[in-house]
């Protein structure tokens, strides 16, 4: 699936992108914003793979947001301005949908965003039969590297620049950033569940509101990731 964020500053049209996000099965929407500051906050959180911007909004503009955002984030614009079309493309945006917006667009649009997301939504790569059963961290000295199998982890945090994963004998710290390893996750068992934790779902003990237990061990599930999560824990 392609985690979608919603952002513009009228509230029917934030309405309208989420009603067509519900249309097209590749994508999901875990968030709505009606400002560019929101959506650069959430963008950074982690857990958006592409955004629907405005480009007219308060404070900060469409425009503005992509300068800051770099290239953490793939981008569609939605305006009613055709004249920022170029600025737009200079960003290397995916499409530039004009309102009002047809739904025969929007899909166009979104089929040209699942091109560019296709080799992460292969199953033929996310497979876990076809992906190792470990992976390699790097170690406390420069060609040092620990091997850590799946089905040792527990749940992994984030910190800044670096990670714990925490095992049932041990935690390890290495310096990645916590998108980066998501990355090289089989999903299932992993699953994001807030900005700062990956867990794997078959060591969860309990699921009580907002928060999620693997062991003793309490975690929060942030507010864009509930959504998802829960879809992934009723169909397991």
């Amino acid at each position: 699936m392609i985690r979608c964020l919603a952002v513009d500053d009228e509230a029917y049209a934030t309405k309208m992108i989420a009603d067509y996000i519900g249309k097209v099965p590749y994508l999901e929407l875990v968030g709505v914003a009606n400002n560019a500051i929101d959506a650069l906050a959430k963008v950074r959180e982690g857990g958006v793979d592409l955004v629907f911007l405005d480009i007219r909004m308060p404070q900060l503009t469409g425009l503005d947001f992509l300068k800051l955002c770099g290239d953490k984030c793939k981008v569609i614009l939605t305006t009613a301005y055709a004249e920022y079309a170029l600025d737009g493309f200079e960003y290397s945006v995916i499409d530039y949908l004009l309102k009002p917006i047809a739904f025969d667009r929007f899909f166009k649009a979104t089929e040209k965003a699942l091109e560019v997301f296709q080799p992460r939504l292969n199953p033929v790569v996310a497979s876990p039969q076809n992906q190792p059963g470990y992976l390699f961290i790097k170690g406390d000295s420069k060609n040092k590297f620990l091997k850590v199998d799946h089905q040792d982890i527990l749940y992994i945090e984030g910190l800044k620049n670096y990670v714990s994963i925490y095992t049932k004998t041990q935690r390890l710290i290495t310096y990645q950033a916590l998108r980066e390893l998501e990355e090289q996750l089989p999903q299932p068992p992993f699953h994001r569940v807030h900005k700062s934790y990956i867990v794997s779902i078959d060591k969860i003990r309990l699921i009580d509101g907002n928060t999620l237990y693997v062991g003793d061990t309490a975690l929060p599930i942030g507010g864009i990731y509930r959504e998802a999560f829960l879809k992934v824990i009723r169909g397991a």
